[in-house]
């Protein structure tokens, strides 16, 4: 057998899991998840639709994403690409999955709910930063929560200082588009990235 391709392989292949990482899982947030979420400036949003899946990086200072209550979250959408995977999503599958992640802190925190757009005034007052509304927010209805070991951090070295990357021995962005694009002026959509970095995060 090379390819496990029923469950019961697959819990043959793997065995039990430790009563520990089934009972730190649980339906609603408590005080040490509240403080991870509370330090956590970054977050991953995952979700579904009828064309696949889509997984999206979301940031601001620690604590953007605000707890409403034990059992919900509000994530305020910032500007960005105006692609918005994720909305065209959750307006059609409102399952979602956060992944919170807290410089220099091995441990993550995971999420799983069900997610809707809102407009509500009260809730957009809530997820203003710098003087600015978010165009919507997402009210997440929490159905399980859970922290993630440090291992995967550990193992990466993700928060090793001497093991970051130079950003110059990768491409820019502006290479990738002149690999796309046959004709791509990449000093000016430098020149033009550096200028929304300053004038349109929110």
């Amino acid at each position: 057998m090379t390819t496990i391709t029923t469950l019961d392989e697959l819990q043959a292949l793997y065995g039990d899991s430790h009563e520990r990482s089934r009972r730190k899982e649980l339906p609603r947030l408590i005080e040490p998840y509240r403080a991870l979420i509370q330090a956590s400036p970054f977050a991953v949003l995952a979700s579904v639709g009828p064309d696949g899946l889509d997984c999206s990086p979301r940031g601001d200072a620690p604590g953007f994403v605000h707890i409403l209550d034990d059992q919900t979250l509000l994530l305020p959408d910032r500007p960005g690409n105006n692609r918005i995977d994720s909305l065209r999503n959750i307006v059609l599958n409102p399952r979602v999955a956060l992944l919170f992640l807290i410089p220099g802190v091995g441990e993550s925190l995971r999420i799983n709910g069900r997610a809707e757009i809102s407009l509500d005034p009260e809730l957009l007052e809530l997820g203003r930063a710098q003087g600015k509304l978010p165009r919507s927010v997402l009210r997440i209805h929490i159905d399980t929560c859970y922290f993630q070991c440090s291992k995967a951090a550990v193992r990466s070295g993700l928060w090793d200082a001497s093991r970051q990357v130079a950003r110059a021995s990768l491409p820019s962005a502006g290479d990738i588009f002149r690999c796309i694009y046959e004709e791509f002026d990449i000093e000016a959509y430098e020149r033009d990235m550096q200028q929304r970095l300053r004038t349109s995060l929110y």
